[in-house]
């Protein structure tokens, strides 16, 4: 009984294995992937960049004469007035001058009145006959000299008047003063920054930023708002895009007008908002990324086939969840978006194709 139980048992597995060779081999199942299929589409990008409120019109004030600073009138802070003074150097040296300028003034004009009465005496002479032509010519000729170095005179004063009022730093226009360079006791230069006014009036949001910022055209106007309270939004128009790169922060400066009457003060710092003008780009997520010899690459489904290949691309800018491919791939091809870690080049693929958002 045992020995036909054996035997039937050595049956039934060489039955079984000739079901099998029957059979023949077994084809692999194709890997299941996701795919997208590129489409160029309109993205409207922005930004936001942070600076600070600064005057539209900003002046440094300096004395235009040298001398020792005997007196300051002004703090950072302050409110001025135009014509309000704000300093003052030791005006010794300027008034001496003065002085001999009056005097020198005075010598002039006396001169003038003496060379006037001799030739109205010479002129007097010449009507009766007692004097000559040559005289009398002197004698104009005296009194010209006289009058032309009484206006020198006169000129020179009014220099040294002129002068004498440099010595008093004023407010050219209404503001706030924003800095201080100078001391009482300090030996000021002419020319040198003693304060910096900012004028009273139409206000500027001032950002420093990368060149490629603002590369691309914006869209319309942007908005600013304080630091402090995001909620406040004013409406903002660039201005002025400066068109040299600061070589100390390889910035660029860019001045955003405020309104005047928009509750901001000097110096606050505010964040700027932007949209570039909308531009069709084929946009894919993350994951659709793989990487060939070191760049940037993705896998792609031939349609006909099913094979997939890897290409490198170029890609224009990288976004949350998704990067913009610059080149690299055409629309209507098709992407492969999750799967892509274990393919080989000429693979065949199980895929749907679904369009790119």
């Amino acid at each position: 009984m045992r020995t036909i139980l054996v035997a039937t048992a050595i049956v039934c597995a060489i039955g079984l294995a000739s079901c099998s060779d029957a059979g023949g081999p077994t084809e692999p199942t194709p890997r299941q992937v996701a795919t997208v299929v590129a489409k160029p589409e309109p993205l409207a990008q922005g930004g936001a960049i942070t600076g600070e409120i600064r005057a539209r019109v900003q002046t440094d004030l300096s004395f235009r004469v040298s001398g020792k600073i005997i007196e300051r009138l002004a703090e950072v802070g302050q409110s001025v007035k135009a014509g309000q003074l704000l300093a003052r150097i030791d005006p010794e040296e300027q008034k001496a001058d003065l002085d001999v300028a009056a005097a020198n003034l005075q010598s002039a004009e006396a001169q003038q009145t003496q060379a006037q009465l001799a030739f109205d005496r010479q002129q007097s002479l010449f009507k009766t006959q007692v004097t000559t032509r040559a005289a009398l010519d002197q004698a104009q000729e005296a009194l010209l000299t006289a009058q032309a170095s009484t206006k020198s005179a006169q000129a020179l004063l009014e220099t040294a008047q002129d002068t004498l009022s440099y010595t008093e730093l004023k407010a050219d226009a209404d503001g706030v003063i924003t800095a201080r360079n100078a001391e009482v006791g300090q030996v000021a230069q002419a020319a040198q920054v003693v304060f910096t006014l900012a004028h009273d009036g139409d206000r500027d949001a001032v950002f420093e930023v990368v060149e490629s910022a603002f590369l691309r055209p914006i869209d319309g106007d942007g908005t600013v708002n304080l630091l402090s309270d995001p909620t406040q939004k004013i409406v903002a128009k660039v201005r002025e895009i400066s068109p040299t790169i600061d070589s100390a922060t390889g910035t660029i400066r860019v001045k955003v007008a405020v309104s005047s009457d928009a509750p901001i003060p000097l110096g606050a710092p505010v964040v700027g908002r932007f949209r570039y003008v909308s531009q069709d780009v084929i946009q894919l997520p993350w994951s659709a990324m793989t990487s060939r010899d070191g760049k940037p690459a993705v896998w792609i489904v031939d349609p006909a086939s099913s094979a997939v290949s890897v290409r490198a691309i170029d890609v224009a800018d990288y976004e949350t969840g998704s990067f913009i491919v610059k080149s690299g791939v055409s629309e209507g091809e098709v992407v492969v978006t999750d799967g892509t870690k274990f393919l080989r080049p000429g693979e065949i693929v199980s895929y749907v194709k679904e369009a790119s958002k």
